[in-house]
């Protein structure tokens, strides 16, 4: 049996611990920790914590853009694809009981002044969300399915939007209700 990848090792474990308890309060001990690794292996892999965070950006968005396109059935309408998409965000919010968020918005509040190459991987993560909702947006407007002088980018964006800020919202009153708000509203007036 092959030898696992302590790289690999490294940022998966990661991405749960940091997802978890913040970028912050998380320590290479900690991360070495959970991995199963000695502590001096991390550095033969990551120069520094801020390099193996822009690795765990990535993995989270590769973790993100696959549940994304479990729902994307082309044989499904666009717009329930969008559904389809934010519901599996709502149950895997639920289901960590509204204690880990999304890690592109806790980055973002905990990072985005104190590192820059973060920063711009959570920033490229959220265009390339943004642009796959685009694109459902767009072919529903083609489709009909949205008004013809609908801005398919803007209305990308503002879904992203309220999504985060039901997120924070959720983790703050360890409720669904934000996340219940956010789609009601997204299927009354978003997708209308």
């Amino acid at each position: 049996m092959p030898k696992p990848n302590v790289r690999d090792q490294l940022i998966t474990a990661s991405l749960a611990t940091l997802h978890r308890k913040g970028f912050n309060a998380t320590s290479v001990q900690d991360i070495t920790d959970a991995a199963g690794v000695p502590k001096g292996s991390f550095y033969n892999h990551f120069a520094s914590k801020e390099a193996l965070g822009v690795e765990v950006v990535r993995l989270y968005s590769e973790g993100a853009a696959q549940l994304d396109a479990s729902v994307d059935d082309p044989a499904l309408p666009p717009l329930e694809r969008v559904r389809r998409s934010f519901a599996a965000k709502v149950d895997a919010n639920v289901k960590a009981e509204f204690a880990c968020g999304c890690l592109l918005g806790n980055f973002s509040t905990e990072l985005s002044a104190q590192s820059e190459p973060i920063r711009q991987e959570v920033s490229a993560s959220y265009a390339g969300w943004a642009a796959w909702l685009q694109a459902l947006f767009t072919q529903a407007r083609q489709e009909g399915a949205l008004a013809a002088d609908e801005d398919t980018a803007e209305l990308a964006q503002a879904a992203i939007d309220a999504w985060q800020g039901a997120v924070l919202r959720s983790k703050a009153e360890h409720s669904r209700a934000p996340l219940d708000r956010f789609m009601k509203t997204l299927n009354t007036r978003f997708l209308r």
